[in-house]
């Protein structure tokens, strides 16, 4: 399983607002079962297969150009990694509560 950070970048818009855009970036992943995700207020994580992140980036950064924006730039930070292939977005964020509170790794 892999882990990833999105961010879609509408560029020529005729306005400040983004929510627009990550309102129907959620609209479909909300649609799809392939990927995991939880929006964030920079981004949105996903988890998944490797592959099936890949896709559905591909759709999500087609969905401004479909709302007529002329530029769209996407920043996609993706982790497999392969010695823990279960490991899921709590996980990493659960490991390092762990070591603030003193505890061991887990």
């Amino acid at each position: 399983m892999a882990t990833a950070d999105l961010t879609v970048i509408a560029l020529g818009r005729p306005d400040a607002s983004a929510s627009a855009y990550v309102a129907e970036i959620q609209r479909r992943l909300a649609a799809q079962d392939r990927v995991r995700y939880k929006m964030h207020a920079m981004g949105t994580s996903l988890e998944g297969e490797t592959a099936d992140i890949l896709a559905i980036v591909g759709e999500l950064h087609a969905v401004p150009f479909e709302q007529g924006v002329p530029r769209v730039y996407t920043v996609l930070k993706l982790d497999d990694r392969r010695d823990k292939p279960g490991q899921t977005l709590d996980d990493k964020v659960r490991s390092v509560e762990q070591r603030l509170s003193g505890g061991a790794d887990a």
